[in-house]
This record gives C-alpha cells, structure tokens and sequence, in this order.
C-alpha cells in the first residue's frame, strides 16, 4: 500500500486543522485511502464476545458522522469507533476549536459535540449494511463501535442514553457511553457511581437485548475514585471501559503557543496518565471487564506494554492525525518485533501479564 502518511499528511498540515480533517474525510469517502494488507494471526484476538483482526482501534472524534467508516476500516485498523453522535443535530463550539501541538505530539479540541445528529448518522450506518448483487451483505470489514453522547441544551442524560443505544443497536457491533468529554457543561458529572448505575439500568430497561455497552472515562478523576465507578460498570451491566478520553490538564512539559487553548489535550503528553488509570483501573478489574487503552499510544512497543497491563486493545486518535495512515503498519511491525522479542506468540498470550495484583 502507498505510505500516504508521508505523501499526504504534510500536505494537509499546509491547512488549519479542523480543514485538513475536513479534506481527509472527504479524501477517504472518494475511495483515495488505498488498502492495507491483510493482518497476521498473530494480531487478532477476541474481546467483547468479538474478534477483530488487530488490538489497534481508531477513537470516536476522528469520523463523527460515520462518513468513512468503510475507507477507514481499509487503512488497517482492527475496529472503528465512530462518533460522538448525539440525538439532536449540534453546531459544536465556535472555532476556532481544534488545534495541533506538533512538537508536542499532542492536540487540544474543544469541538462540542458538533454532528449531524442520530437520525442522519443512521441512514449512513444503515446504507452500510445494504445487501451487495451477490446477496452478501456489506458492512463494515472490522467490528464497529458507535459512540453515544447528549446534545448540549435541552438534554435528559436518563432519556437520550438509552433512546440512542435503541437507535444505533441494529448497525453497531459495541456501544460506547461518552461520559467524560470535558467540552458538554454537565457531561463529566455522570461518571459518578451512582449516576452511572442509574443510566446503566435506564438503559438495560429500555433496551433487554443490545451490543456490548462501554463507558469511556475521563483521566482527571481521583484515583479513588475508579473503584466505585467500575464496580458501578459491573453491576449495572456493562461489558467494558475506555481508558482515557482527553484531558484538562496542562502539563508543565508543554512547548506548543496553542498549549495555552482550552479543551481537551490528547496525545502523547496524555500517555503517562492514561497508563496510571489503566494500571489502577486493570488491578481493581481482575479481568471482568474488556479494557480498551487510549491516550498518547505512538508505537507498537508502546500497544505491548498496554496489553501487558492490561488492556484488550487499544486506541489511537492524535497519533494517525499527525503522522498518517502510515503509522498502522509501522505500528504492526513493531508490535509483532516487541512481541516475539518477549516471547509472546499472540496477543492473548501478552495480555494482562504486568496486570497489578
């Protein structure tokens, strides 16, 4: 496949950044994305009742409208989260909302939600699943995840949770609950214990038989407090966590003028917290939840010692935006380096070998 990491992404990094994704949406909708090769054996592995053909994911925010969800699929990532969606059509925030912290292998969004909303998101999820001339059915070529989230006025948190995991449940193969954006007024609240048991059982009710529900966390929250809210996870049904969204902090080691803007940081500044919550997070875990890693994750060395502590698979966002498609496969090979470097032969056999007792 054409490394368009390095023909591509330079150009687009000429444009300001909410653009240059703009222009790479539409590029992958027009079929320009290319195909990866088929991935190893050694790379899948099962989680969440699923198999996906690698632990790399792309993290909601990247395709929030499910408009290239197929194309991106092609790139080689294992699974595709799309999303945020959220029952109304939203605006977002006014821009400019999105920056890149290129030194600092980082980006800082304050987007707000901005989507089509439910309805629209939908009728595209639904187009996928259309049946081809020879009566297989289309889909998605790796498992899709449809991230959830309520819009920014005129929301109820115990309504709009579980009418949207009704609404994307035929075409979504897991559900994720983004509880922890820190651009929606309000959202982060419902990570609490006992909020988060009340939507759980909101939406068991409303929806008996649904995908597997995962809750995606912040990583600004009390260390203490990780323990209620998974136990909260557990007994309210869920199958998984995210570990972690974006950050409000501002680490010291910053360089970047656009360090200064408000929203969410993600990318590798973000990566020594997002491994202390996956280390708190999968000690407490004992395996009972699936663990999905996200923040600061740049190299396969780096998606080893995830799923050594832990994690089931991973996600990457900052990392793909800046440096390209590109880095999938580099990615796979070094993670297939590191593996056989430690005598694992396939993912499972890493898994959970570091995990705190």
């Amino acid at each position: 496949m054409i490394d368009l990491g390095t023909l591509v992404t330079p150009l687009l990094h000429r444009f300001d950044t909410e653009t240059a994704h703009e222009l790479a949406i539409h590029s992958l909708a027009l079929g320009l994305g290319g195909q990866a090769p088929k991935d190893v054996p050694a790379l899948s592995t099962r989680t969440l009742g699923l198999r996906f053909p690698n632990p790399i994911g792309l993290a909601a925010g990247f395709d929030k409208d499910a408009r290239a969800i197929r194309p991106l699929a092609k790139l080689g990532f294992g699974h595709i989260e799309a999303g945020t969606v959220t029952p109304r059509p939203q605006p977002g925030n006014p821009g400019p909302r999105l920056f890149r912290l290129v030194e600092d292998g980082a980006i800082i969004n304050r987007m707000g939600f901005n989507g089509c909303g439910v309805d629209r998101f939908c009728r595209r999820l639904a187009r996928l699943h259309r049946p081809m001339p020879n009566g297989r059915m289309r889909g998605p070529t790796v498992p899709l995840g449809v991230n959830i989230g309520i819009n920014k006025t005129g929301s109820d948190p115990l309504r709009d949770y579980p009418d949207l995991v009704a609404r994307v449940r035929p075409y979504a193969d897991y559900i994720t609950m983004n509880l922890s954006s820190p651009n929606t007024p309000g959202l982060r609240d419902l990570q609490s214990a006992t909020m988060l048991k009340e939507l759980l059982d909101a939406i068991n009710t409303r929806n008996p038989e649904r995908p597997p529900l995962l809750v995606k966390l912040a990583p600004d929250l009390d260390d203490s407090s990780y323990e209620p809210i998974l136990e909260a996870a557990i007994e309210g049904g869920a199958q998984g966590l995210i570990l972690t969204n974006t950050t409000i902090a501002r680490p010291a080691t910053l360089r970047d003028p656009a360090a200064r803007e408000s929203g969410g940081l993600s990318g590798r500044p973000l990566a020594p917290r997002s491994r202390d919550v996956l280390r708190i997070v999968s000690g407490l875990n004992k395996g009972r939840l699936a663990l999905i890693s996200c923040g600061g994750i740049e190299t396969g060395e780096d998606i080893l010692a995830r799923i050594r502590m832990g994690a089931d698979m991973v996600q990457i966002y900052s990392s793909f935006v800046l440096q390209g498609p590109g880095i999938l496969a580099r990615m796979k090979t070094e993670l297939l380096d590191a593996m056989r470097r430690d005598g694992f032969e396939t993912i499972a056999d890493a898994h959970g070998v570091d995990r705190p007792d």
